[in-house]
């Protein structure tokens, strides 16, 4: 298959090579969601050239359009099934047990996607290792600007001053913990639940000199007791994973850590309902989807509405909402450009199987910002205090 990308910045040509009989019946039975994803993971079709056009193509694809020919393929893909020898395994599939988004199941869920090897992520995350949605001046400002932007522009909103304490859950490799520290003089604490991560903040950490102000721990966010309590506390790219079933509980564990009057930011991905069809359905998360299985094992998603009423109920005023769609899009960008880029390291460090996912995952998810099906926010949150709500400045403090 040849196409264009037809967007309005550039016209790539991209090949689609399909390897043999073998793949074209697995790309043809049994129809599923998911056959594109795992066809590229399993080598049964190579992309050559421009990975945003290979993206566009195949979110174009409708068997409907078929008609009374959609039986006579399907056949013939069940036959060239039956002569085909057994599809190349994928080795990097999530398997949990237990009970959804229980402490011992998050645990796996979180080591399963964050775990693969600091190094790899170094390869295309900005030089502080922020996994999360940057915020950008300009479509050219560069990911390290943008990044540093986003925590600052964090750090502001919670009114940070030196002295102060911070608390960052599912702080990742601590890139907001060691700015706060370093920019503004709080005493910052992180916590995360992926060893890789905690090691290598961990010894950023010392690197810094930030030992007296900074220090990450294994730790869940339903285990903040003996923690004490904080002045701010954030949440960034976290609550994705910790399902609409324990949002509650999420909020309850944030409110309960936070003093009164102090105030709460949550970041993070948030799906928009009404235009949720727009979506690849092998891009859902948390329906055991191609997301599911091979990316964010029990991911899920809910829209920034309900996020906001999960906050109200847990007894926060919400103060502000920044939705930063446009951002993450271009996040998204510069991470694919920056794996493409370092693809010969990381297939040395990871695998074939491994690149092939998160460079098909991440740019399917920045046409998912783009197109509206996908969304981003923060919600910026304060804890009343004993007498009602937060004494907060009149406008928003954190312009400049």
């Amino acid at each position: 298959m040849l196409a264009e990308d037809a967007t309005a910045d550039r016209t790539s040509p991209v090949r689609v090579v399909v390897r043999g009989p073998d793949a074209v019946g697995r790309l043809l039975w049994p129809p599923s969601a998911d056959t594109l994803g795992e066809a590229y993971l399993r080598g049964d079709i190579e992309i050559e050239g421009d990975i945003w056009t290979a993206i566009d193509a195949g979110r174009a694809l409708d068997v409907r359009r078929l008609g009374r020919d959609l039986p006579r393929l399907a056949r013939w893909g069940l036959e060239l099934r039956r002569g085909a020898g057994s599809a190349p395994i994928l080795r990097r599939r999530a398997r949990l047990t237990g009970r959804r988004h229980s402490k011992a199941r998050d645990l796996a869920a979180i080591r399963f996607h964050y775990d693969v090897g600091n190094e790899f992520y170094a390869l295309w995350l900005d030089r502080r290792l922020a996994y999360s949605c940057a915020y950008f001046e300009t479509p050219d400002t560069t990911l390290d600007d943008a990044q540093e932007a986003k925590l600052d522009l964090i750090c502001r909103k919670l009114r940070l001053e030196p002295g102060m304490r911070l608390l960052d859950i599912g702080c990742g490799w601590g890139p907001l913990v060691m700015f706060a520290a370093e920019r503004y003089g709080v005493e910052a604490t992180g916590i995360t639940l992926s060893a890789a991560q905690a090691d290598w903040a961990t010894g950023e950490i010392g690197r810094r000199g930030l030992e007296r102000l900074a220090s990450v721990a294994i730790r869940d966010y339903r285990d903040l007791d003996g923690l004490g309590t904080f002045d701010a506390v954030a949440s960034v790219g976290m609550f994705e994973h910790v399902g609409r079933e324990r949002l509650d509980e999420y909020f309850g564990a944030a409110l309960g850590a936070v003093r009164p009057g102090g105030l709460f930011l949550n970041h993070g991905i948030a799906t928009t309902a009404t235009r949720s069809g727009l979506r690849p359905p092998w891009l859902r998360f948390g329906d055991g989807g191609f997301v599911g299985r091979y990316v964010f094992p029990d991911g899920e998603l809910v829209t920034v509405e309900d996020a906001a009423g999960f906050a109200r109920r847990a007894g926060f005023e919400l103060i502000d909402v920044q939705r930063l769609r446009p951002h993450y899009a271009l996040t998204l960008k510069a991470w694919v450009e920056r794996l493409e880029a370092s693809a010969d390291r990381a297939r040395e460090l990871v695998g074939e199987e491994v690149y092939r996912t998160w460079r098909i995952y991440m740019a399917a998810s920045r046409r998912g910002f783009e197109d509206g099906s996908l969304d981003v926010a923060q919600l910026l949150l304060a804890r009343p205090g004993a007498g009602g709500p937060a004494n907060l400045p009149l406008r928003p403090w954190w312009h400049r």
